[in-house]
Order: C-alpha cells, then sequence, then structure tokens
C-alpha cells in the first residue's frame, strides 16, 4: 500500500478527515500508525476546523482501506480522487445578482445568468485567502563620484547609479460560494470582483463592508442550505504545489463531499 505519495498521478487519491474534538492522545498514536506520520505530524493533521488531507494513496482500493480503519476508530472520512482536488469547482463567476421570487438570479461580466433556487441549495461557503505578490521597483538615482572629484580637484561630478528592490505586498480577499444540490461546481462571489450597487444604493465605505452585508442578505435568502464560515481563519495547506486560491478551492470540494454526504450535525464535531 503506497500512503503519502510523493508525485501526483492520475490514480493518486486522497483520504480526507474531519479534525474530532478533542483527539487525545491515544487517538493521535493509532492514526499515526495507520497513515504512516509522526505523532507531531498527525497532532497537526487532528487539530483545526477544516477537513484535512490525512493521506494521499496509489488508487482508490488503497484510499478506501485507509479510510475504513480511520472510522473504525471513529473518524468521519471521505476520499476523493486528487486530480479532482486540483481543479477548479468554480462553475459560474458571478458579477452581479438580483433577487427574485423563491431564489438568487446571478450575472457574469458577460451577461450570461444563473439562477439558484432556494429550496435547491445546499451549502454556503464563505472565506478569505490571502495571496502574497513580490514587485520589483528600480530607481534611478545620482551620487557623488568620489574618485572622479577627487580628480578635478574637488569639483563634485556625480553619476547615475540604478536600484532594485523588492517588496511583497499581501492582499486578502473573501469569497462566497453557493452549491445547489447534486452539483459540486458552485457559484462564486470574489470580494473584489463584485458590482454592489446592483444590491443596494447606499454601499458601504469599502469592499470588506459591503461584502459583510451582501453575505448576510444571501444567508437570508437561502435559509435551507447550510452556511459554512470556517474558511475565513486560518486553514494550512490542503495538498502540496498549490497557489493560494487552489488551495481554497480544494478545501471548499472537500467540504462540500462531507456537507453531501453525511448528516449536517455530524460536520462541525467530526464524527
Amino acid at each position: 500500500m503506497d500512503i503519502n505519495a510523493s508525485e501526483s498521478s492520475g490514480k493518486t487519491t486522497c483520504v480526507a478527515v474531519l479534525p474530532p474534538k478533542p483527539a487525545d492522545s491515544l487517538l493521535v498514536e493509532k492514526v499515526a500508525s495507520i497513515i504512516g506520520k509522526d505523532l507531531y505530524a498527525t497532532r497537526l493533521l487532528l487539530a483545526g476546523m477544516v477537513p484535512r488531507i490525512a493521506a494521499r494513496c496509489e488508487n482508490l482500493e488503497s484510499a478506501e482501506r485507509v479510510a475504513q480503519r480511520l472510522r473504525a476508530l471513529g473518524l468521519t472520512t471521505t476520499t476523493c480522487p486528487e486530480s479532482q482536488l486540483r481543479k477548479s469547482s468554480v462553475g459560474f463567476a458571478a458579477r452581479s445578482l438580483q433577487f427574485v421570487e423563491g431564489g438568487i438570479e446571478f450575472s457574469n461580466d458577460t451577461g450570461q445568468t444563473a439562477r439558484v433556487e432556494s429550496a435547491r441549495v445546499s451549502l454556503i461557503i464563505v472565506g478569505q485567502v490571502e495571496t502574497r505578490e513580490v514587485k520589483e521597483v528600480t530607481k534611478t538615482k545620482t551620487k557623488l563620484n568620489l574618485p572622479a572629484t577627487l580628480l578635478t580637484g574637488g569639483i563634485p561630478i556625480r553619476r547615475k547609479v540604478t536600484e532594485t528592490t523588492s517588496s511583497t505586498e499581501v492582499q486578502t480577499e473573501r469569497f462566497l460560494r453557493v452549491y445547489s444540490n447534486k452539483t459540486s461546481h458552485s457559484i462564486e462571489i470574489r470580494q473584489l470582483n463584485f458590482d454592489y450597487s446592483c444590491v443596494s444604493q447606499k454601499r458601504g465605505s469599502s469592499s470588506l463592508t459591503n461584502f459583510v452585508d451582501l453575505t448576510a442578505t444571501i444567508k437570508n435568502a437561502l435559509p435551507q442550505a447550510v452556511f459554512d464560515d470556517r474558511l475565513t481563519g486560518l486553514f494550512g495547506l490542503c495538498l502540496p504545489n498549490l497557489s493560494p486560491w487552489q488551495n481554497a478551492d480544494a478545501i471548499c470540494h472537500l467540504i462540500y463531499l462531507f456537507t453531501a454526504g453525511f448528516p449536517r450535525e455530524s460536520l462541525r464535531d467530526g464524527g
């Protein structure tokens, strides 16, 4: 059995778990022996609030065997092809919306629309993503050329010098995803790419304020959906070599799988 594969392939299957509350030392030891990780890594795996990847196996059969052993310990688990977690599940990027009878109609940048009915929405995920961008700035300035100045007997001679500096810009952006029944593709709203005037002429002073207000309005309009805002905190890297948005997408998909496959009351406490 190949657990924790170092390289992903088309057949690599992930075993995901919901962290239990709390994870005692005996459980940590038993899980560590199953997934082949040390106690420290396993303890971190079983902490937190979002689904975590416990193991990456060479195929579905191996993953199911690992999942069954973890379930025997009382853990809530699911399996998913790694290739699926690395694909975006956003089916529609919304730019504006309008509330209609029985649901919401979303529109994108090109004028296409997607409508959801309140009774058919199963999940709303709200989260935030932090991205970092390193920018280089090149400036040209003049400096005193001391050797040339000495040769002229003290007449200042200046020379042009080009300097390159780098800085890291950090941007935090919230998002909201709406999932309808029986589909893993979501409708997504991003805080910095949404026209809030479509829902209120009295807009807030910032996009974050507008986004928070819009989130509350959508939540009230879709009362039957599971509302999950665990991704507004720190949630760590889901899989190797993922960008921040890809990482959030993978965890969203895991949350969707657990929401679709397990009773609502089991999602918050891990089992």
